[in-house]
């Protein structure tokens, strides 16, 4: 784990899970600093089945999704997974377990376990995953889930789902292509292919790919950056940039006409101004 990390303070005591910063089920939750603001470092922690979303980790997972959600003062959030992999995907013993499962319960529980995870989507600040290692699967779909990506640059990224008999899933067949652009997609979802970090942000699948271990320090620093901007601004702009933006330029007109004289209307503008014309950091209040 990055020293960042052991030197992140922990902001309050976790009282009956009211605070979201602490120890889960193969789910660790760390609160960093950044410009006086709080960053959440999410890490999954199944290490001996490379990260794989064991059921419990999917517990734990919407429990943080939920307390993560209600944290009005949050910053941004900052996903990885305990060395030497981000995320191997799902766990598919049960299939091998139950071979007689109908379609209709297969469905239903596709469904939720989709849902789960892609939880991070409903989350109203920045997300960031910082791929240390291996992301397949729905690990990658994962990756894919969050705003921003950094890469190990010698990791191993693909969605393999053909080569197991199975179609993607995860939302894969629509945030690939929203990412990365349809002949991608077509390319590593029918070919089932891996390709390596620095490949990745060729195809413009991450931001940046570096050492293993420098990917979180770059999420951090990132997040560091965010966290330093306008709440009010950043949570607009967000939503604009989502879901691969708006349906046409007038939309993206009207839209951006409201939601740029809402911040205008914010004391976070006037302490923009006044900070660049003083050559100053800003000291933000998302009001």
């Amino acid at each position: 784990m990055s020293s960042v990390l052991s030197a992140a303070p922990r902001l309050r005591a976790v009282t009956g899970r009211e605070w979201w910063d602490g120890e889960y089920e193969d789910l660790q939750v760390r609160s960093h600093e950044a410009s006086g603001r709080r960053v959440a470092v999410v890490t999954l922690d199944l290490p001996e089945r490379r990260n794989s979303m064991s059921g419990p980790m999917t517990a734990s997972w919407v429990e943080v999704m939920r307390l993560l959600r209600a944290d009005g003062d949050l910053a941004a959030v900052v996903l990885t997974g305990t060395p030497p992999a981000f995320c191997a995907g799902g766990d598919l013993s049960w299939i091998v377990s139950e071979p007689d499962a109908s379609v209709p319960d297969l469905r239903r529980r596709m469904l939720a376990f989709y849902r789960s995870w892609l939880g991070i989507r409903e989350l109203e600040v920045p997300t960031i995953a910082a791929v240390n290692g291996a992301a397949i699967g729905a690990g990658l779909a994962l990756a894919l889930a969050c705003d921003l990506r950094y890469v190990a640059a010698e990791a191993k990224l693909g969605v393999p789902f053909t080569a197991l008999g199975l179609h993607p899933g995860m939302g894969t067949t629509w945030s690939l292509p929203d990412v990365a652009g349809h002949a991608v997609a077509r390319d590593l979802v029918l070919t089932g292919r891996l390709v390596t970090g620095t490949e990745a942000v060729q195809l413009g699948l991450a931001s940046r790919a570096l050492p293993a271990d420098a990917v979180l320090d770059e999420a951090l620093a990132a997040a560091g950056r965010i966290a330093a901007a306008a709440p009010v601004a950043t949570r607009l702009t967000l939503q604009t940039l989502r879901s691969g933006g708006h349906a046409d330029h007038e939309t993206a007109l009207q839209w951006e006409a409201l939601a740029q004289a809402t911040t205008l209307a914010t004391e976070d503008v006037h302490e923009g101004i006044a900070a660049a014309a003083a050559r100053r950091t800003p000291s933000f209040r998302g009001r």
